[in-house]
């Protein structure tokens, strides 16, 4: 009997890891196995991680669409959160006040909820001016420093965005070699914020 119990701790159980995301989690244009929920659950066990990833993307969604669904996306029952919205917003010129007030709402629920989590920052187009630009980008700081308990990402496509080679056609989407980008650079904070799902 002893050898069976100490095969199987509390400790490697497997953790359920949400990432309520856009088109960028949703893996647009790739395979499926080839997005970045997929790509990074992969490197995560690669690394000893238990770890399953459920992939809460809709591509063309904003920070109001997460919020409205994020009860459902919780129906899965996930024992840590990555926040990865903003980019539709940014495109479509949304007012930065009303992104943060939507972020703010869902990182509050889920700090409700007890559930560790990490926030992706994104950044806006330049065509839509400077002054956007810095507003739409301090919005994921500000929500980030009065949250201490947060794991910040500053910019989900940091290394990828602009470079033709690591992105599809529309340089908006990464492709295989940009998930894989995104993903070498992000696992630190994502091992970082499952070393705060409680064990067991």
């Amino acid at each position: 009997m002893l050898p069976l119990l100490a095969a199987s701790p509390a400790a490697a159980q497997e953790v359920r890891l949400l990432m309520l995301g856009d088109s960028i989690t949703a893996a647009y244009g790739l395979a499926r196995g080839q997005g970045l929920p997929a790509r990074l659950e992969a490197a995560l066990r690669e690394k000893g991680h238990q770890v399953r990833i459920i992939d809460a993307g809709v591509s063309g969604d904003t920070t109001a669409g997460g919020r409205s669904r994020l009860d459902w996306a919780l129906a899965d029952r996930p024992q840590a959160v990555i926040v990865a919205l903003g980019g539709n917003d940014g495109l479509r010129g949304i007012e930065p006040r009303a992104t943060e007030a939507n972020l703010a709402a869902i990182l509050d629920a889920l700090k409700a909820r007890g559930l560790p989590a990490m926030l992706a920052g994104m950044l806006a187009p330049p065509n839509l001016g400077a002054e956007y630009g810095r507003e739409f980008a301090a919005t994921f700081t500000r929500l980030a420093q009065a949250r201490p308990e947060l794991v910040f990402y500053p910019f989900l496509l940091d290394g990828v965005a602009g470079n033709p080679d690591l992105n599809q056609p529309d340089r908006i989407h990464p492709n295989e070699a940009g998930v894989a980008e995104l993903v070498r650079r992000m696992l630190p904070s994502v091992e970082s914020l499952l070393a705060r799902v409680p064990a067991g």
